[in-house]
């Protein structure tokens, strides 16, 4: 048996690992990449396996830097199964189209400018109907459950308390005349998470692969945290009469951060705000996140049937329509804006950047990962200008980063959640984070459990 990590090692995003035992061969997530200047061709590239070849995938979460590559292999000629968690298949049955929309949308915008340059027009990375195509593949598990997708092979479901659906994904293999159990971390979440329960653990492996996104630091707490949110909005809306500016992934953050606006609001720290969530796919998987409301920890369900009691305390405004989101440009204060896409890449977000940035009764609030090379990333390490929508921005509104909102666990969550093993695994594999980071992270084990983890390079076989 054997791993290779087509994407997520030494890096954060295009989560990919392929696995091959002696009967099956089948993925572990299916991730694009995100961030970087390199990223658009290595999403393009051909698989470095035969679509065709793969049995099935196994998906710990929706996002799309784990997800946003299927419809590309279904599109190759996968034509196999791909098991998640209910909520999971939910998400991804908005997210998928709504990223190859995004696809057919960019390559409309490059192709225009380059037939005006006489130049070749691109093509898509997949479009929208590719990606519907996806949704005919998947095959939901229900958290605790378990699934043959494979010969010899038995996949089980564990509550990763990352997002809404996310799965620590256990596979026992049973090949080669012996039994081996391997655990895949996927993303886990950071404890006292809101909404989400915290991440189950797991008592046995022979293998770990375990991400290492924050595997160098420690959040702030979360009362800090909660403190820094509530000044951020009272002092820019009360204050300086500007506006707040939430660049927020649509699935996860989104709704983590309604959750926190409302608490807040219970607990009278705010008063009279207005929240515009300016994201089609973010008030979709809201509706989504509220269907699941099983999932929820009790302090939701709490505020929840608050929020039903009280649905005027906090005003919250859907915009849809390009035309809604427009008139937002205009205005000038008292509005709190979230709009994706988390990392500052695409979407709706740069156009209320572009409006607030430069303004300095204005505020950004930073609320989860910004990858390397990202818009959001040069605005959190301190750049005085940035480029958005192709024009120069000053960096003059006050920037907030809320670390203890984050969807990933810490340094103390992860070695939290190692420890939980009986006795170290036989090999512990530390992947999905920035290189120094995982090196460092892998350093960390070592020292403070005794374990000794390796950090597999990109496309490196490890075998098992």
């Amino acid at each position: 048996m054997n791993l290779t990590f087509l994407g997520g090692a030494r890096e954060v995003t295009g989560s990919c690992i392929l696995v091959q035992t002696e009967k099956s061969r089948f993925l572990v997530d299916c991730g694009m990449f995100q961030g970087g200047g390199d990223s658009d061709r290595r999403n393009a590239r051909k698989f470095p396996v035969v679509p065709s070849t793969i049995d099935f995938v196994l998906c710990t979460h929706a996002h799309i830097d784990h997800t946003g590559l299927l419809p590309k292999l279904v599109k190759e000629g996968f034509r196999g199964t791909i098991h998640c968690t209910p909520a999971t298949a939910d998400l991804m049955n908005i997210m998928l189209p709504d990223s190859g929309h995004i696809q057919e949308r960019e390559a409309e915008w490059e192709s225009r400018k380059r037939q005006r340059g006489g130049k070749r027009l691109v093509t898509p990375l997949y479009t929208e109907a590719d990606a519907r195509a996806v949704a005919n593949r998947l095959r939901p598990v229900p958290y605790g459950a378990s699934v043959d997708p494979g010969q010899r092979i038995t996949a089980t479901f564990l509550d990763a308390g990352h997002i809404l659906g996310s799965a620590i994904v256990v596979v026992d293999v049973r090949d080669d005349g012996r039994s081996r159990r391997l655990v895949f971390s996927g993303d886990l979440g950071h404890k006292g998470l809101p909404i989400v329960r915290d991440p189950a653990t797991v008592d046995r492996a022979d293998l770990v692969v375990m991400e290492s996104t924050y595997g160098n630091r420690v959040h702030k707490g979360m009362k800090e945290s909660l403190d820094e949110f509530a000044h951020a909005l009272n002092d820019t809306l009360r204050r300086k009469g500007g506006n707040v500016i939430i660049p927020a992934f649509a699935v996860g953050r989104a709704q983590d951060v309604l959750y926190v606006l409302a608490d807040l609001t219970r607990k009278e720290r705010i008063k009279g705000v207005t929240v515009y969530v300016d994201s089609p796919l973010a008030i979709e998987a809201t509706q989504i996140t509220m269907r699941n409301d099983k999932t929820f920890d009790e302090e939701a369900k709490d505020l929840r049937e608050w929020w039903l009691a009280n649905p005027d305390a906090l005003k919250v405004v859907f915009t849809r329509d390009t035309q809604e989101s427009m008139a937002l440009n205009s205005l000038r204060g008292g509005a709190v804006i979230m709009a994706g896409s988390g990392m500052c890449t695409a979407g709706r977000i740069k156009h209320h950047l572009k409006h607030n940035l430069w303004r300095k009764d204005s505020s950004v609030v930073i609320v989860g990962f910004q990858a390397q090379g990202t818009l959001g990333r040069k605005i959190v390490d301190g750049a005085k200008r940035v480029n958005v929508l192709g024009e120069d921005i000053a960096v003059a509104a006050d920037v907030y980063t809320i670390g203890g909102l984050s969807a990933h666990a810490d340094r103390e969550d992860l070695l939290a959640w190692a420890g939980a093993f009986k006795q170290e695994p036989g090999t512990v594999l530390v992947t999905h984070g920035e290189e120094s980071v995982s090196l460092e992270f892998a350093g960390t084990m070592k020292s403070r459990l005794g374990w000794s983890p390796q950090v597999p390079g990109p496309g490196e076989p490890i075998a098992f």
